[in-house]
C-alpha cells in the first residue's frame, strides 16, 4: 500500500483530519512528509490509530497513551499500567452494576412509589453519600507543576485535558 494523504488516512480510519492533526501535535502519530499542503502518512498509521482508540476506550488519557507509543519503534506497553487500568475498570463495573441493579429493582418494586421502597431509599442514601460517584482525580502538587496546569491556571488560561 502506498503512502496516504491526510484525507485518505481520515477516510480509511474514520478519524477526522482535525483529530489526526491534533494527534500529531500531541506526538501520538507522525506524518512522513507532505504532498503539497497535505500531510502524508505511512499505511501503518491505521494500526497506530487502532492502538490509540483501544487506549481511549480503556480510559487512558492521551498523555498516557503517548508515553506508550513512542514516535518510532514498537509500542512500550507497560503491563503494570495495564493491570492498574484493569483494576480501575473492575471498580467502575462494580459501581455501575450496583447502580443498574438498584434501578432495575426500583422499576420492578411492588411498592406503590419508589420512595416507599426501603431498598430504593437505601440506594438514595448511598448515592447521597457518594457511593455511586466515579473516583475523583487526585493530583500531586509536583505532577501538576510538571504538567504545566499550574502555570496555565495562574495565567488565566486552561490546559487541555487528554
Amino acid at each position: 500500500m502506498k503512502n496516504l494523504d491526510i484525507a485518505a488516512a481520515a477516510r480509511g480510519s474514520g478519524v477526522p483530519a482535525s483529530t489526526l492533526r491534533f494527534y500529531e501535535e500531541k506526538g501520538l502519530i507522525a506524518s512522513i512528509g507532505r504532498r503539497g499542503l497535505r500531510r502524508l502518512f505511512d499505511p501503518e498509521i491505521f494500526e497506530r490509530l487502532a492502538l490509540i482508540a483501544l487506549g481511549r476506550a480503556a480510559g487512558f488519557a492521551l498523555d498516557e497513551i503517548a508515553e506508550m507509543l513512542p514516535a518510532s519503534g514498537r509500542p512500550h506497553i507497560d503491563r503494570d499500567r495495564l493491570r492498574a487500568k484493569a483494576e480501575e475498570l473492575d471498580r467502575t463495573i462494580q459501581r455501575l452494576t450496583a447502580m443498574r441493579e438498584g434501578l432495575r429493582h426500583a422499576a420492578a418494586c411492588p411498592a406503590p412509589h419508589p420512595m416507599d421502597c426501603p431498598t430504593f431509599r437505601r440506594a438514595v442514601r448511598l448515592a447521597g453519600a457518594g457511593a455511586f460517584e466515579p473516583p475523583k482525580l487526585v493530583f500531586k502538587a509536583e505532577e501538576v507543576a510538571a504538567s504545566g496546569l499550574a502555570s496555565a491556571s495562574r495565567r488565566g488560561g486552561s490546559a487541555r485535558r487528554g
